[in-house]
């Protein structure tokens, strides 16, 4: 049951894991392995913990210490009687150690957890219950964390806390669980309930306590999960990576489904700040890496339908230049988990400053969701691959229905023309399957440039934020130099980078728009195949004029300007899955990566 749990979340972090059990003989057994899940896998596999009906299981994206065996979790504390396992960083843990080193603790690796563990073990013994121990210790660490922990003198409880980082109680039949992710037990019961900032939770077979960091009790939402267990595993695609990507026009149908009708957008779930939308006069989007790249797509579309100012912001930059916010200022979030530090950061500043928040997020429970005013969920369904794919097309979706909701609201479409908007969107999932099964020239291009060292990535208005995306998954996923430009910047100095053979995908505006930059892109091939650049440009269907001045062109459907982004990144997407793949590597679990970023 654990090492099933750890497998669906290995995607949070995979360079050691472990877990512990409270043993049928009353005491605790624990195994940890640098590596990834499958080492402990097959270290189990040859020596078996001993069977016991309580336990907790890690998987690890080092912070504190490397990837070592004695770095892996749980870490233990009483005297090897209580384990414990942390996600975060304790930012005080110097001066905690210190403390116990000085009281004569020692310590068996180079993790900030280990204080923890050895600091809640001490209290134990004071108190004789865990989960007053727990209240004693949290209150003294700073920073992020979330923290499980089992005693052998307790061998039908778990007790956890949440600071600034994800935790869930699933509630099952005659047993219950914690994970930092539903997918950790939704293959047991798709019943779950939400845990609060700084809150303790204690689980026992039968019952759930849940108390603020004070002992007082609190009460908790309960909410269905809406996928089950079957959608978390690859069922048969030889990578997650390439499963997500084929179910990227579903996630799109999917986050527009019950939104529209008649033509018009209904978003009843931000009813709450409706009256907010049209007082609205500045709104920030906030996100980071790909989530990033959405909110520059839903800039372009907020400002084109909506007529609102709108500026896109890295996450982790936002509060530390002091912005200037006003209770007339809507800051949107975007993430795929719902649990990025950098970013639940920035809305909690948001909010201090008057400012109103909304969520863009794909996870049930998420902590930013929970902390916004509003939020949208994207259902996308559970993604795993490392690399973001069909969230970032279902986080521009509901960031482009946000725009159409905005401009309804505040009255800057007619509603002849907000119909056909509504319209090009929701042909979309049809037009974006077109563009996936027909990827096969793509795929063959990718795999006969696994020797490539460098590819540049062009894009101007909406195919901007598309050429970054696709440099980004090069990056993430094949380890070799890429970089996305805004078209007109060549001029400006990039275009010193090319020299003969250099490989560079651009990504081509539709010629029949009236305001087209079609020819400006043009040109721009023209001036980096002169000299000697190898062109691969994405193009939409019946546009010739691309034909003499690219090596080869990927085709799309036709679609309204603002809509061709969701079509041209598939290409992109696939490109990179494909090359990285030629070269050996595992497209799920790219190096130094983790797929939430729940540290700043």
């Amino acid at each position: 049951m654990l090492m099933g749990g750890l497998r669906r979340l290995e995607y949070r972090g995979y360079d050691s894991a472990g877990v512990a059990v409270v043993g049928d003989d009353g005491t605790i057994a624990t195994r940890k392995r640098a590596g990834k899940l499958k080492v402990l896998a097959n270290d189990l596999t040859e020596a078996p913990l001993p069977g016991g009906s309580t336990g907790i299981g890690h998987t690890r994206w080092a912070t504190h210490g490397g990837p070592t065996d004695a770095n892996a979790h749980p870490h233990l504390g009483d005297d090897g009687r209580l384990a414990l396992i942390h996600n975060g960083i304790i930012e005080n843990f110097a001066e905690l150690k210190a403390e116990l080193v000085e009281s004569g603790a020692e310590f068996h690796s180079e993790t900030d957890t280990e204080v923890a563990a050895l600091l809640i073990g001490r209290e134990y013994r004071e108190t004789g219950d865990l989960a007053e121990a727990f209240q004693r210790v949290v209150n003294r660490l700073h920073g992020a964390f979330t923290l499980l922990a089992v005693h052998q003198d307790a061998p039908d409880v778990v007790v956890g806390a949440r600071r600034n980082s994800p935790l869930v109680i699933g509630l099952g039949d005659g047993e219950n669980f914690l994970g930092s992710d539903v997918a950790a037990f939704v293959e047991y019961t798709r019943r779950a309930m939400e845990i609060g900032q700084d809150q303790i939770v204690t689980i026992r077979p039968d019952s759930i306590v849940v108390t603020d960091f004070a002992g007082e009790p609190v009460e908790n939402r309960e909410f269905e999960v809406a996928w089950d267990a079957s959608a978390s595993d690859k069922g048969g695609w030889s990578s997650f990576m390439a499963k997500e990507i084929t179910e990227s026009p579903d996630a799109v149908a999917n986050t527009i489904r019950g939104r529209v009708s008649d033509g018009a957008v209904d978003l009843s779930e931000i009813a709450r700040i409706d009256e907010v939308l049209g007082d609205v006069d500045r709104i920030l989007i906030l996100g980071c890496g790909t989530a990033y790249y959405s909110g520059m797509l839903g800039k372009y579309a907020i400002e084109k339908w909506a007529g609102i100012p709108v500026d896109v912001e890295l996450s982790h930059e936002f509060r530390y230049r002091e912005p200037v916010l006003s209770s007339r200022t809507l800051v949107i979030s975007v993430s795929q988990s719902g649990e990025t530090m950098d970013t639940l950061m920035a809305v909690k500043y948001a909010q201090e400053r008057g400012a109103t928040t909304l969520s863009v997020c794909n996870t049930q429970g998420a902590t930013i969701a929970r902390e916004s005013d509003a939020a949208l969920f994207t259902h996308a369904g559970p993604e795993v691959a490392v690399a973001s794919t069909k969230a970032f097309v279902a986080q521009v979706t509901a960031l482009y229905l946000i725009a159409l909701r905005l401009a309804a609201v505040r009255g800057t479409q007619s509603t002849e023309a907000l119909a056909e908007l509504v319209d090009e969107l929701q042909a979309v999932p049809t037009k974006l399957s077109q563009v996936i099964e027909s990827s096969g020239q793509i795929a063959e291009l990718a795999r006969g440039m696994s020797d490539t060292r460098s590819v540049l990535f062009l894009g101007r208005h909406v195919g901007y934020p598309i050429a970054l995306e696709g440099a980004l998954k090069l990056k993430e996923i094949a380890y070799i130099h890429a970089e996305g430009f805004a078209a007109g910047e060549l001029k400006h100095g990039p275009i010193s980078l090319i020299e003969p053979g250099q490989r560079v995908i651009v990504v081509v505006p539709s010629p029949r728009a009236v305001d087209s930059l079609h020819k400006k892109v043009v040109s721009n091939i023209q001036e980096i195949r002169a000299r000697g650049a190898y062109v691969i440009a994405i193009a939409e269907a019946g546009d010739a004029a691309v034909l003499p001045f690219a090596d080869d062109v990927i085709r799309i459907p036709l679609a309204g300007g603002m809509f061709e982004p969701l079509l041209a990144v598939a290409p992109l997407q696939i490109f990179a899955m494909e090359l990285a793949a030629a070269k050996g590597l595992d497209v799920d679990q790219p190096r130094n990566l983790a797929k939430s970023v729940t540290v700043e």
